[in-house]
């Protein structure tokens, strides 16, 4: 068995999981776990799947063939995962929004070697002030090393600059 990533993006409409599953099966491939969204009057997603080494070329051209409908398609080969001792933690985070936010989180969570795991993100308007509020879920991978005091403590620094609450605990359900 050969497993692939696949990434898609199309214009939303009825059917678009339905075309990229058939063509998937009708080449005899399997559909393992997949993650998949509605934003923005676009549906994209990535999905992992098996496919018989025989059948993988076939499927591959087939996948890209979905360009016809407005399906764009990305591939890559499944690669190992490294054996990394990493907690997983969850972090919610609720603060004004302005450009660069996403930006200078993700900075400070690089620096100290954490993995993004899982990321939602969201825009919306405040209940009382009517003002834009960013909100993001991620399930982070600290690494060993790395406490959560001491992760907290990082990300509070950047939570004064940026006035967000923050929220950090681990996430037994990662």
């Amino acid at each position: 068995m050969n497993h692939l990533v696949v990434t898609v993006v199309a214009p939303d409409k009825p059917g678009q999981v339905e075309r990229i599953a058939h063509c998937i099966a009708e080449h005899g491939g399997n559909w393992l776990e997949s993650r998949m969204s509605r934003l923005a009057g676009q549906f994209a997603g990535i999905l992992r799947l098996s496919v018989p080494i025989e059948q993988r070329d076939a499927l591959v051209t087939a996948l890209h063939e979905l360009a016809t409908h407005d399906i764009r398609v990305l591939l890559a080969e499944e690669s190992e995962e490294p054996t990394l001792a990493w907690t997983p933690i969850h972090m919610a985070l609720v603060g004004t929004d302005r450009p660069g936010i996403v930006r200078d989180i993700t900075r400070l969570l690089a620096g100290q070697g954490v993995n993004v795991e899982r990321l939602v993100t969201e825009v919306m308007t405040a209940p009382m002030s009517g003002e834009w509020l960013f909100r993001a879920e991620a399930v982070l991978g600290v690494p060993a090393t790395v406490t959560l005091d001491d992760l907290q403590a990082q990300l509070e620094t950047l939570a004064d600059d940026l006035m967000v609450e923050l929220e950090l605990r681990e996430d037994p359900a990662a």
